[in-house]
C-alpha cells in the first residue's frame, strides 16, 4: 500500500484532512516559511510541484469545464469568460476554458507589460507573491452580462475569491459567477461568507469542484510548524528560500545538493518549435477559442520536433513549465505522451519556497533552487522545481517563453545547469512571448526605456533591498552654493531652488550628541508612529503596498514602514524613492516607471511629516495631471507620513510635532543623498530627476545607525501602535488644514505676508536654519528637549528664537524678510508682495 503523501506533516503536527474520499490521492501535505499558514496543500494533480501524467492534469481541468457547461446551459455558456489565477492555476483554467467550449480565457499575472493597461488587480492573502494584475488585450473582454468563472487550484477560505469579485463586479457587475477549483477545502464558517457576499452584490455565486473537505488544524500549529521547519533549517544550513537543497538524502531529512564543477552546458540541446506567428502563449492577455483552433492544429509538429530531439533512449521523460507559463507545456507534454512510448510527466517551476524532505508520507522530496531568469519587476530572487531531481528522469524538457531565455537562464548555477546535474539530456524549448499589438505599436514610451532604479551601495549607503531610486546619479556635477547666494537667486526670480544644492551642513561635536541624545530619547516613539502609519496603510490602503517615498525626507520613513511591515507580518514590500518638487510637480518618468512595472492603485506615497501642506497639495495635483496627459489612472495622491502636525492628510503615525531625528541632519541621516536636483540642462524630457551620492562623508554617515535604533524598539511598541492604529481606523481623520491656517495668520501678525516664508513644524524648521536665510524662530511656550538641536542651530547662526504663547506648533521657522523681493512662489518661481 503506497504511504499518503501528507503522513509526514499530518503526524508531527496533527493537521488532518477530512472529507471526500478522494482528497488524500488527491492531495499530499508539506511545510513553508508564511506567517500566516505553515501547512502547504500539494495537488498530486495539477502539475505544478508534483510531476503528474499530462493527460491526468489536462483531464481534470477538461473534466471541471464540462461540468460548468452542464452547469450553466448551452446558451449561458456561450456568453462566459474564464479567469485564472496566476500562477498555480493558469493552465488549470486554461483546460476548463477547453472542457467549457468556446470561451475566450484570461489569466492575472504578475508580470507587468509595458504599454497594456491594466483592467484590474486583486490579493492573494495567504499566497507567498500576492499582487494580481489583470492585462487583457481586448478591455471588453471583462465587460460583457455573461457568466465569469473563476478558476484556482483550491478554495481554501475564499479570500482570493472575495477580493476578485469586489473589484471586479464594482467596474463590471454581472449577475452570475462560478468559482471552480479542483479542491473546496472551506469551513462551514467560510461557505457562509460566500453565501452572504452574493447577497450583498445581487448576484448568483456557484462552485464546481471535484473533491471536497476540511484541514482540521490543532491550537499553536502554525508556531509549531515554524519551529519544524527552523529545526531542519539548522539541521541541514539550508534557509528556506535560499537554499540548494536537491536531495534525496538519509530518510525524513532534506539534503543539499552537490557542489563540485558545473555540469557542461554542451548538453543542452535547443529546440526550435516553430510556434505560430502571432499565437498568445498563453493567457495573459487573452485566449480566444480562435487561438486554441490555431493551437490544436500546430501542436503535433511542434511535438514531433520534441522527439526528434530526445534520446531514443528515453524511456522517462519530464516537462518541465515554467511559473505561469504551464498551459502550452501542458499541451506539448500531452501530446508527447500521445505519440511516443515514453513514460511522459509534467510539472512547472515556481516562486513558493517550500521545505523539502527525503520522506514517502511527504509531498516535496526533493527541491531544485535557481535565480528568476526573467528580470521578474518585483526584483531579483529564487525559484524551485520541485520533485525534478533524483527523480530518474532520462531527459528534461524545460519550456520557457522568450522573455525568460536570458543570459541567466544559461549561467552556471541557472535553471539549466542545476536540470544538467540531474539528468543526462536537457532539452530547451523557448515560446514567444506575446505582447499585444496595441503596445507593440504604441509609440516607444519612456516607461520602457527608462533605467531600473539606482540602489546602494552603486548610489547611497542604504542595502539595495531597502530603496530603489527613481533618480539619476549627478554625483560629479557640482551644484552646490553659499546659502545666502542660493536665497539672493531663488527669492529675487533668477533660480529655482530645486537648480542647485546648498553646500552640505557638517555637525559640530556638539550637535552630533545633540542628534544622538535625541534619537535615544524618541527612539520607541519613532517606531510607536511608524507602527501606526505602517499598520493604517496595509488595513486602509493596500494589503501589500508599494511604498513610493518622496526624496529625501521620505526616504527613511518608507525604510522603517517596509521593515515593519517585514517584522511583524513577515511582508516583503517593494520601496522606491522620487523626486517631488514644489512648483515644478513630482517626476513623471518616475510615475510612467511604477505604472510599467506595478498596479498604480497599490502605490503609497510617502513623507516624513507636514508642515502646512504645500507638498500634500503639489502631489494632488501632479497625479491629477500626469493621469489625464498620460490615460493612467489609480495613483492615490494622499501622502502616508509619520508626523501630520499640520492636519493635512489621513494617514498618519501622530498628528503630534515632535522631533523625528532625521530632520536634524542632511544626506548623513538619508543614504548620503542630496536633495533633488531639477535644472534644464541636466535633465531632459524623459530622464529621472536627478540627485548626489556623497561618498566622501561615509564617516559621519548615521543613515543606518538611525534606522536600526528606531527598528530595535518595535516588539516593545508593537501591541500600543496596532492598538492605536485599530482606533484611528474607527475614528475621523478629515484633514482639518489647521496649520495652512495657522501660517497664514503667523504671516500676517509678522508682516510678511507670503506662506512660503514661513516654515511650520520642528522639521521644516530645522530646514530653514540648515538650508535658507533665517529670520527668527518662533518656539511655543515650554517646548523642551525637541527644540534643543533647533536652539543651538540658532545660536550658530545668530538667529533670534521667541517664546511664544498658544503657538499651534511646537516651533516655526522664518525666512529673512529682506529677501522678500521676490520668494519661491507656487508657479515655482517668484512671489511679488
Amino acid at each position: 500500500m503506497n504511504t499518503w503523501s501528507g503522513t509526514w506533516v499530518a503526524e508531527r503536527l496533527g493537521v488532518e484532512l477530512a472529507g471526500d474520499e478522494r482528497l488524500r490521492g488527491m492531495l499530499g501535505l508539506a511545510l513553508r516559511r508564511n506567517p500566516k499558514r505553515a501547512h502547504l496543500l500539494v495537488s498530486n494533480v495539477l502539475g505544478k510541484h508534483v510531476p503528474q501524467t499530462p493527460s491526468v492534469v489536462y483531464g481534470h481541468g477538461v473534466e471541471l469545464g464540462r461540468r460548468v457547461r452542464e452547469l450553466l446551459g448551452d446558451a449561458a455558456a456561450g456568453r462566459a469568460v474564464v479567469l485564472g489565477y496566476a500562477e498555480t492555476a493558469t493552465g488549470l483554467g486554461h483546460s476548463v476554458a477547453d472542457g467549457l467550449g468556446a470561451a475566450p480565457y484570461l489569466h492575472s499575472t504578475r508580470r507587468p507589460v509595458p504599454g497594456v493597461a491594466t483592467a484590474g488587480g486583486f490579493e492573494e492573502s495567504h499566497s507567498h507573491a500576492t499582487s494580481h494584475l489583470l492585462l487583457p488585450e481586448d478591455p471588453s473582454l471583462l465587460a460583457g452580462d455573461g457568466p465569469l468563472v473563476l478558476v484556482d487550484d483550491e478554495f481554501s477560505t475564499g479570500n482570493t475569491v472575495l477580493n476578485t469579485v469586489r473589484d471586479l463586479h464594482a467596474r463590471y457587475p454581472r449577475q452570475q459567477y462560478v468559482v471552480v477549483a479542483l479542491v473546496d477545502m472551506r469551513s462551514p464558517a467560510d461557505a457562509g461568507r460566500l453565501e452572504q457576499f452574493a447577497r450583498e452584490i445581487g448576484a448568483r455565486i456557484d462552485l464546481v469542484t471535484t473533491a471536497s473537505g476540511t484541514v482540521r488544524l490543532p491550537a499553536g500549529v502554525l508556531e509549531k510548524g515554524q519551529a519544524l521547519v527552523a529545526e531542519f533549517e539548522a539541521a541541514t544550513g539550508d534557509p528556506l528560500g535560499a537554499g540548494r537543497t536537491a536531495g534525496p538524502g538519509a530518510r525524513g531529512t532534506a539534503r543539499q545538493a552537490p557542489t563540485g564543477p558545473q555540469p557542461p552546458t554542451d548538453r543542452i540541446t535547443r529546440v526550435d518549435l516553430r510556434w505560430p506567428a502571432n499565437l498568445p502563449d498563453g493567457g495573459r492577455h487573452g485566449f480566444t477559442p480562435n487561438h486554441r483552433t490555431r493551437l490544436e492544429a500546430a501542436l503535433p509538429a511542434m511535438a514531433d520536433r520534441i522527439a526528434a530531439a530526445l534520446p531514443a533512449t528515453a524511456r522517462r521523460v519530464l516537462v518541465l513549465g515554467f511559473e505561469e507559463l504551464m498551459y502550452a507545456p501542458l499541451r506539448l507534454a500531452a501530446e508527447l505522451e500521445r505519440t511516443t512510448p515514453a513514460d511522459v510527466r509534467f510539472s512547472t517551476t515556481t516562486r513558493s519556497p517550500v521545505l523539502a524532505v527525503d520522506d514517502p508520507g511527504y509531498a516535496i522530496r526533493t527541491r531544485l533552487a535557481f535565480p528568476a531568469h526573467d528580470d521578474p519587476a518585483d526584483g531579483p530572487g529564487e525559484r524551485y522545481a520541485y520533485n525534478v531531481a533524483a527523480a530518474g528522469f532520462d531527459a528534461v524538457v524545460a519550456v520557457v517563453d522568450s522573455a525568460a531565455d536570458t543570459p541567466a537562464l544559461h549561467a552556471p548555477g541557472g535553471l539549466l545547469a542545476r536540470l544538467a546535474e540531474h539528468t543526462p539530456h536537457v532539452l530547451l524549448a523557448v515560446v514567444p512571448s506575446y505582447v499585444p499589438p496595441v503596445a507593440q505599436d504604441a509609440p516607444e514610451r519612456p516607461a520602457t526605456m527608462l533605467p531600473e532604479p539606482l540602489r546602494g551601495p552603486a548610489f547611497s549607503s542604504y542595502a539595495p533591498e531597502e530603496v530603489g531610486w527613481l533618480l539619476q546619479d549627478l554625483s560629479d556635477v557640482t551644484l552646490e552654493a553659499p546659502t545666502e547666494e542660493r536665497e539672493e537667486a531663488i527669492q529675487s526670480g533668477g533660480a529655482h531652488y530645486a537648480e542647485s544644492l546648498p553646500v552640505e551642513y557638517q555637525p559640530s561635536e556638539q550637535y552630533q550628541r545633540l542628534f544622538q541624545n535625541a534619537l535615544d530619547a524618541s527612539a520607541a516613539r519613532l517606531a510607536h508612529a511608524v507602527g501606526v502609519v505602517t499598520e493604517t496603510v496595509l488595513a486602509e490602503r493596500s494589503p501589500r503596498p508599494v511604498l513610493v517615498s518622496l526624496a529625501r525626507a521620505g526616504t527613511p520613513v518608507g525604510i522603517l514602514m517596509r521593515r515593519w511591515a517585514q517584522h511583524r507580518h513577515g511582508l516583503d514590500l517593494p520601496h522606491y524613492a522620487v523626486s517631488i518638487v514644489r512648483g515644478r510637480g513630482i517626476d513623471a518618468n518616475a510615475l510612467r516607471w511604477l505604472a510599467g512595472h506595478h498596479d498604480p492603485r497599490d502605490v503609497v506615497f510617502v513623507d516624513g511629516w507636514t508642515g502646512k501642506g504645500a507638498i500634500t497639495r503639489e502631489l494632488a495635483q501632479a497625479v491629477e495631471a500626469f493621469e489625464k496627459a498620460e490615460g493612467v489612472t489609480g495613483f492615490d495622491p494622499e501622502i502616508a507620513v509619520l508626523a501630520d502636525p499640520g492636519s493635512c492628510v489621513r494617514t498618519y503615525g501622530t498628528r503630534e510635532d515632535y522631533l523625528i531625528p532625521s530632520a536634524c541632519l542632511n544626506s548623513t541621516v538619508s543614504g548620503l543623498i542630496s536633495r533633488t536636483v531639477l535644472r534644464a540642462d541636466l535633465v531632459g524630457p524623459d530622464d529621472y530627476h536627478g540627485a548626489k551620492y556623497y561618498r566622501e562623508l561615509a564617516g559621519a554617515d548615521l543613515s543606518v545607525a538611525f534606522l536600526d535604533a528606531v527598528s530595535a524598539r518595535f516588539e516593545e511598541v508593537a501591541e500600543a501602535a496596532c492598538a492605536e492604529a485599530k482606533d484611528l481606523l474607527a475614528a475621523d481623520r478629515t484633514p482639518t488644514w489647521e496649520g495652512w491656517a495657522a501660517v497664514e495668520r503667523i504671516s500676517g501678525e509678522y508682516g510678511i505676508h507670503d506662506v512660503n516664508l514661513v516654515k511650520p513644524g520642528v522639521g521644516e524648521t530645522t530646514r530653514v536654519l540648515l538650508r535658507r536665510v533665517p529670520w527668527k524662530v518662533l518656539a511655543r511656550a515650554g517646548a523642551g528637549a525637541d527644540l534643543d538641536h533647533v536652539r543651538l542651530l540658532a545660536e550658530q547662526r545668530g538667529v533670534p528664537v521667541e517664546e511664544v504663547p498658544g503657538l499651534p506648533y511646537t516651533c516655526v521657522g522664518l525666512i529673512h524678510p529682506r529677501y522678500t523681493r521676490g520668494a519661491t512662489g507656487a508657479d515655482g518661481t517668484a512671489v511679488t508682495r
